[in-house]
């Protein structure tokens, strides 16, 4: 497999939604990658539910895990970006995604795979007061606290109308799970279930429409079976709190509504300019190719086949993976397209939530147990297919597909062969010009000359009665959403600043960007700068000027400036004897993505941990100031015990650590329990010589996180003990939640061996 890292990007493939299609899509290029073209998934959620497992995860058959694919590393698997965030609308024209709370996104081709919500959530009061099933993650979100309110309710003798709006296969499926789940809890609580009353409310003659009779008669049997209350033309016009009203007027208690219905579009499709259909879904032709745009793509539920429509079934959507995935690559490499046809009928395998199932296909049926551990099996097959990801080996030759050259990219390409070093690596003027000019730095009064000015330098004034403090940072990008990066990048730089006391005056960037063709090297560029800057616009950080080339790997950096009053600084000397330690982010950043570019991590724990890293540094240092510290650092490259040493040298003090009290990003100890760590830890680890009592708990658990090194770490503050419980206090209101009071210095250092772990 090549290295997409030393490949000169010449096109840029959008796919937004982690849908069942574009599973499809993302393994297909994995087997089949096209030199040059940069492949990017936009997605809300980072854990995708295949929607053939959700009865049963409802129902308590299947763990989280086992009923979600994990996006991340099937994303890393296929070389993609991910880019965790939600698309708003697309400029057609300028071929541009724009997205929620970042930059607009450049895109050559762009395939849609979103899903679908429920259709009729305009009905008064259902947008309110219900609980729609779709989008299926933020159903999911809010089902724990249906379950809360399901058991506290029948705890107390007080009867639950539980309302199922929908009588297809969805509704059904979900009634017949959700009981299961809530009768199996209450039952190993000892409590009653007579008081959980479970009603479906569909707006035809009988369920499930578009099933045979067989089918409906075998559903209409369980269902009687199971005391769930079927009430047919009973279509609901109006929700309100603990009330459902239909059409000709009845009420009906529903203490909870699950709204399983017809499904619908975002209107932003629509609105962007795309063709739709009467429903708002995109119009797509045989190729699932948009009829409007032809470097438009869709499929699954948000798709509309004009020729061939279908119902909207997850089973389609997996379908149509594998041709969407052949037609995009053929379009990419301007090869003519391929028409599929989808098939008429399908096996339908509906579950009745108790490990039990019944076969729906044109006009036959069956039931059992023994199909529901088909179901079960071809299921857990399909899951398989995308979680458990073989190791590709990398290459490292400089390649691209001459398939996707038009006229422009070929003479573009053609240049980027005779790419020199020295000054000539530098990202072009004009690139850099367009770059600069979209960016927005704050400005202030002590610049006297920056960003706006053609000069060979910036220069800054610093006012009478504060010293100047500088630090530099700059290293190459751990993630793939140079966006994210620029942000995390900046952070990072700045925390050395804010760990002294500073305030932060300016700020000159570094950045080498990949090979590419210019378009799709000012869009990195731009996406990575966008980053920084809003970090630095928080802190009043004035972009000054700076420095960019290109290379075979993004990497980014700053070289901060920041002022501060002589007697304001915090430094590492000055540990106190009866200080408190306080740590103010948790640990783990090392090893997960140690694991993370090995594809063994969650892509939970990673989003987890890039927000802790985005976390600024800035109101910690300010809090931990006010509260008296006398010394203090951040946490970066070499760990929490190798900053701590710096602090106890220079100070010439000794330590207790605790270390059950250390937190920890969720992840960290599982993966660092199968062996994945940093690079950097062998060579932390040499520290632990510092240690007095090291055998006695070199097997804690936590003991390898304190040789971790962490990007965007926390801060180490030594605090008067009088005031450690106020200063964590508000830490933790200022939105610091993982810090804590993790030890204490005891006296001053009688050896080398100055830190003791308790």
């Amino acid at each position: 497999m090549n290295n997409p890292s030393t490949n000169p990007v010449v096109k840029d493939l959008i796919l937004i939604g982690g849908g069942h299609s574009h599973l499809s899509v993302l393994k297909y290029f994995a087997m089949n990658p096209i030199p040059g073209l940069r492949l990017t998934l936009i997605t809300r959620d980072l854990h995708t539910p295949y929607s053939g497992m959700l009865p049963g995860y409802i129902a308590g058959h299947y763990e989280y895990d086992q009923a979600h694919i994990d996006l991340r590393p099937l994303a890393q698997f296929s070389n993609a970006r991910i880019y965790h965030t939600e698309v708003n609308s697309i400029d057609l024209e300028k071929q541009l995604i724009t997205c929620t709370g970042r930059p607009a996104i450049h895109y050559d081709f762009v395939s849609i795979n979103i899903g679908s919500k429920p259709g009729t959530l305009h009905i008064p009061g259902a947008d309110e007061f219900t609980i729609p099933v779709k989008p299926i993650d933020r159903f999911l979100s809010r089902w724990d606290i249906l379950i809360e309110q399901v058991l506290l309710s029948v705890k107390q003798n007080k009867t639950f109308h539980l309302a199922i709006v929908g009588g297809g296969a969805g509704g059904i499926e979900m009634a017949l799970a959700t009981q299961y789940r809530l009768q199996h809890l209450l039952t190993q609580k000892n409590i009653d279930s007579q008081h959980l009353i479970i009603e479906i409310y569909c707006d035809g003659d009988n369920i499930l429409p578009t099933h045979n009779s067989q089918v409906r008669k075998r559903f209409n049997r369980i269902l009687q079976q199971r005391d769930i209350k079927v009430h047919n033309n009973s279509y609901i016009n109006k929700v309100e709190q603990d009330r459902l009203t239909s059409i000709d007027k009845t009420q009906y208690t529903a203490h909870a509504t699950l709204w399983v219905t017809n499904a619908s579009a975002p209107t932003w499709l629509a609105e962007s300019g795309l063709q739709v259909d009467e429903q708002g879904f995109i119009a797509v032709n045989d190729t699932l190719q948009s009829t409007s745009h032809k470097n438009v793509f869709a499929a699954g539920d948000i798709a509309s086949v004009v020729n061939h429509p279908r119902p909207k079934s997850g089973v389609f959507a997996v379908r149509q993976g594998p041709p969407l995935a052949r037609n995009l690559a053929r379009a990419i490499t301007n090869k003519p397209l391929k028409p599929f046809k989808p098939q008429l009928n399908f096996l339908g395998l509906i579950s009745t939530g108790d490990k039990y199932a019944i076969a729906s296909r044109s006009n036959w049926s069956l039931e059992g147990a023994w199909l529901w551990r088909a179901k079960d099996w071809i299921d857990r097959k399909f899951m398989d297919n995308f979680n458990e990801l073989p190791e590709m080996k990398m290459e490292s030759t400089p390649e691209y597909d001459q398939a996707m050259l038009d006229k422009k990219t070929s003479s573009e390409v053609s240049a980027m062969a005779m790419r020199c070093g020295g000054c000539g690596a530098k990202v072009g003027s004009t690139v850099l010009s367009r770059v600069v000019s979209r960016l927005n730095p704050v400005s202030r009064d002590d610049v006297v000359i920056g960003l706006n000015e053609l000069e060979d330098a910036a220069i800054t004034d610093v006012p009478p009665g504060k010293l100047i403090v500088q630090s530099v940072d700059y290293f190459r990008s751990f993630i793939d959403d140079p966006y994210i990066f620029g942000k995390i990048a900046a952070n990072h730089a700045l925390s050395d600043i804010f760990a002294m006391g500073a305030e932060p005056q300016s700020a000159m960037a570094i950045a080498t960007i990949p090979y590419g063709i210019e378009d799709q090297v000012e869009d990195q560029l731009f996406q990575t700068m966008s980053g920084a800057i809003e970090v630095l616009n928080a802190s009043n950080t004035a972009l000054v000027g700076g420095h960019s080339s290109e290379g075979a790997e993004l990497s980014f950096g700053l070289s901060v400036t920041g002022l501060v009053d002589r007697d304001h600084i915090m430094r590492k000397t000055g540990l106190l004897q009866g200080n408190i330690l306080i740590l103010t982010k948790a640990l783990g950043t090392g090893t997960l993505f140690a694991a993370d570019m090995r594809q063994k991590a969650k892509g939970r724990w990673i989003d987890a941990a890039m927000q802790s890293m985005l976390l600024s540094n800035q109101a910690a240092g300010l809090c931990l100031y006010r509260h008296g510290a006398t010394a203090c650092t951040d946490v970066t490259g070499f760990g929490l015990l190798g900053h701590l040493v710096e602090m106890i040298r220079s100070s010439k003090k000794s330590v207790n650590i605790n270390l059950d009290s250390l937190p920890i990003m969720d992840g960290a100890l599982e993966v660092m329990a199968g062996g994945i760590f940093s690079s950097l830890q062998e060579q932390n680890m040499k520290l632990q010589t510092v240690i007095k009592n090291r055998d006695d708990l070199l097997k804690h658990k936590h003991f390898p996180l304190l040789f971790d090194p962490q990007t965007s770490g926390g801060l180490i503050a030594a605090i008067p003990a009088i005031n450690a419980d106020m200063c964590l206090a508000e830490l933790h209101e200022l939105g610091y939640r993982d810090s804590v009071i993790f030890g204490e210095v005891t006296g001053d250092k009688q050896s080398d061996e100055s830190i003791t772990l308790i």
